[in-house]
C-alpha cells in the first residue's frame, strides 16, 4: 500500500491505497472516479485546504463502500440508516450521531445534505458535547444516489424533494426544527426532540 510522501500527489495516492482496498470490487478508473467527485464536492466549502485531501479520502472511501454494498459486492451486517437534511450541519448530524450513540453499533448510519455548507453548526457541537457526543471528526457531506441505495431507513428533515426515492427501502421526513441561528436552549430542546425520535427508531428497527 502506499504512503503519502511530501512530493507526491496526494490525490495520486489516495486513489492508489483505496483502489488497493476495493481491489476486485472496484477498476482504478472508477476509484479515480469517486476521488474525483469527492474532491469536486467538497473543494468549493472548504476552509481549510490543508485538510481537503483527509476529507476527500473519506468521502470516496464512504461512496465506494456505498456503492459496494447498494451492488451486493459487501454484505450489509447490519441496518444501514441515512439521515438527510439541507446542509449536513445541524440537524442530520446531530441525529446520525444520536443514532450511532445509542445504538452501541447495532446499526451503521450515515448523514448527508442537499446543499452542504461549510462547516457543522458550532452549537450543534456544543450540545451534544454535553451529552458525550463528540463531532470533531465530522463534516458537512454531499447526498449521493449510491449512499440512498444503500440504506434500509431513511429519513429526511427539511430537504424537500431532493433525496431521490427507491423501491423497497423505508421512507420517514422527520418535521424537526432547524437550529440555524437559534440560542443554545433551543438547540438543546431540538437535541432531545432528535433523541426521542431516534430512540423510537431504535426500538422499531432492533426489535
Amino acid at each position: 500500500m502506499s504512503t503519502i510522501s511530501p512530493s507526491k500527489d496526494p490525490y495520486a495516492a489516495i486513489t492508489e491505497d483505496l483502489t488497493y482496498s476495493y481491489e476486485g470490487i472496484f477498476s482504478s478508473q472508477s476509484v479515480a472516479a469517486a476521488v474525483d467527485a469527492a474532491r469536486l464536492a467538497l473543494e468549493p466549502a472548504s476552509t481549510v485546504q490543508t485538510y481537503l485531501p483527509v476529507l476527500v479520502a473519506r468521502q470516496a472511501r464512504e461512496q465506494l463502500m456505498a456503492a459496494a454494498q447498494a451492488e451486493g459486492h459487501i454484505a450489509k451486517t447490519v441496518p444501514e440508516i441515512v439521515f438527510v437534511c439541507v446542509h449536513n450541519a445541524g440537524r442530520s448530524q446531530m441525529a446520525a450521531a444520536m443514532t450511532e450513540h445509542l445504538s452501541a453499533r447495532r446499526v451503521h448510519v450515515r448523514s448527508a445534505g442537499s446543499a452542504p455548507s461549510r462547516e457543522i453548526n458550532p452549537m450543534v457541537v456544543d450540545v451534544l458535547a454535553e451529552r458525550g457526543i463528540s463531532l470533531v471528526t465530522a463534516y458537512p457531506k454531499p447526498l449521493s444516489d449510491n449512499v440512498i441505495r444503500a440504506a434500509d431507513v431513511i429519513i429526511t428533515m427539511g430537504c424537500g424533494d431532493a433525496c431521490p426515492i427507491f423501491p423497497g427501502k423505508r421512507y420517514e421526513d422527520w418535521d424537526v426544527a432547524d437550529p440555524a441561528d437559534q440560542p443554545i436552549e433551543v438547540v438543546r430542546d431540538i437535541r432531545d426532540d432528535i433523541q426521542a425520535r431516534v430512540t423510537t427508531l431504535l426500538r422499531e428497527i432492533l426489535n
